[in-house]
């Protein structure tokens, strides 16, 4: 739990810094265009040498013998030393390789709402696209709940990606996506990469949950999350989070439990709330079994390790 918060912790803190570099790279301009130039080449100059720093070690790493295909692999899945990587292109995986892996990561999560994810192409230009395969059966919230857990996976692990577009012939699905830590002043040693936009911007924002993780399959909690009450449950591995709200009498969540379904597979489970007695499906995506037109709001999930962020969509955190 405490190794979760501390890695919370230091995430949290390396996006504020490299927030503050581009806070201070945009002050700098009030002095001018040779301001501007002068403290965007510090910062480059900074970046290349720390740079040059990281691929010693990863090359002194090499020499001992010690950089094996599992060492590899936990600095991958570190969103922090990934994004360090990919600004230095020292990362050990292609973009499709990580594309791949991040539509793997969240798989499990679309198919317990009825959905997956094809992955169409991933283009020299950093366009990603991909088709939404199934929905989530009488939940109208499921395609919006697919598309904001694949587009949270691919920033994360991904961050080099411009667009995702969604094949959806009923609206337009392209999405801009920006990397784990919003450092544009380091980004343009990359051939010029241009600024994009954070996931915030277009819908919701993901938020670390510490503590959800540690729920034991069965268990129900609340959490306060970006001002935001939800309620977290495990069935067996999966994790479910939903809007802390019922949908029939609009009171708190705070004390529902789990139970099996009435004649349901091994596996099911249903939500009661503990105020007005109505029942939801988790695994449906919160369907109300006693008013069909009713259900919860589910909420995104994406797990790095040790520790789960939740979506939590830009209307409630307005």
């Amino acid at each position: 739990m405490a190794e979760t918060e501390a890695a919370v912790s230091r995430s949290e803190q390396l996006r504020a810094t490299g927030e503050r570099i581009d806070a201070l790279l945009d002050a700098s301009s009030s002095g001018g265009v040779v301001a501007r130039e002068r403290a965007e080449e510090l910062v480059r100059l900074v970046a290349d040498l720390y740079g040059a720093g990281l691929e010693r070690v990863l090359t002194i790493v090499d020499d001992s013998g010690h950089l094996d295909d599992d060492v590899l692999a936990a600095l991958a899945a570190d969103d922090v030393v990934a994004s360090l990587l990919l600004v230095h292109g020292l990362h050990p995986y292609d973009v499709t390789t990580r594309v791949e892996q991040a539509l793997e990561g969240v798989r499990p999560y679309l198919g317990s709402h009825g959905g997956d994810v094809e992955l169409l192409e991933v283009s020299d230009e950093g366009v990603v696209r991909l088709r939404l395969l199934g929905s989530c059966d009488g939940c109208p919230s499921s395609s919006v709940t697919l598309k904001l857990a694949v587009e949270g996976a691919i920033e994360a692990a991904a961050p080099e990606i411009t667009t995702i577009q969604v094949d959806d012939p009923t609206e337009d699905t392209s999405v801009a996506v920006g990397p784990v830590i919003s450092i544009d002043s380091l980004r343009s040693r990359i051939g010029g990469a241009p600024a994009v936009e954070e996931i915030g911007q277009h819908g919701s924002s993901w938020e670390a949950v510490p503590g959800l993780a540690e729920l034991s399959p069965g268990g129900v909690a609340g959490f306060v999350v970006a001002e935001t009450s939800i309620l977290g449950c495990r069935i067996d591995s999966d994790l479910f989070a939903f809007l802390d709200r019922c949908a029939r009498c609009a009171a708190t969540l705070a004390g529902a439990t789990l139970s099996r379904r009435l004649g349901g597979a091994i596996g099911d489970a249903v939500l009661r709330c503990p105020t007005c007695q109505a029942h939801y499906e988790v695994r449906r995506a919160g369907a109300c079994l006693d008013a069909t037109e009713l259900h919860l709001d589910p909420l995104p999930l994406l797990v790095s390790g040790d520790v789960v962020s939740v979506a939590i969509p830009a209307s409630v955190t307005a």
